[in-house]
């Protein structure tokens, strides 16, 4: 049997980049900020495919694996754009945003079915958190800056 990982893996990072450049027109993002916002966004997703399929890694862990280069994308694309961080990481943590997650728990609360609410939510808010811890960690680094 053929190994379809890698050509799945170049799909799903063009549909990523794609999902991040409309999320970016959404939201009003300059339209010279579309690529790199696109890239970073699709950085992240593959980083987050890769973890889950190769390592088999929870999904929590696979996004915090994932926000970290996510991050330092944005920071690198801030920088060198000389535009906010916050252009780059809002588009970019689109495909890692746990939107079925939530949906799931508010879907399963208002059908007053506890067990799946509860598993649903503490999943969810798993992700949400890692996916603020890895920004905090690259964030929290301090930048090297020239000397003048």
């Amino acid at each position: 049997m053929v190994d379809t990982f890698p050509m799945d893996a170049a799909i799903q990072f063009l549909v990523a980049i794609v999902a991040t450049i409309s999320f970016g027109v959404t939201f009003r993002v300059p339209a010279r900020h579309y690529l790199p916002c696109g890239l970073t966004g699709a950085v992240g997703w593959l980083v987050y495919i890769v973890c889950l399929q190769v390592f088999a890694m929870s999904a929590p862990v696979a996004t915090l694996v994932a926000a970290l280069p996510l991050t330092a994308c944005a920071r690198f694309f801030a920088v060198r754009h000389k535009a906010p961080i916050t252009l780059f990481l809002l588009c970019g943590i689109f495909p890692l945003v746990p939107g079925a997650g939530i949906y799931y728990t508010a879907y399963y609360f208002l059908r007053n079915d506890r067990a799946l609410f509860v598993n649903r939510g503490v999943e969810t808010l798993k992700i949400a958190v890692a996916l603020a811890l890895g920004i905090t960690l690259v964030c929290s680094i301090p930048r090297k800056r020239p000397h003048p």
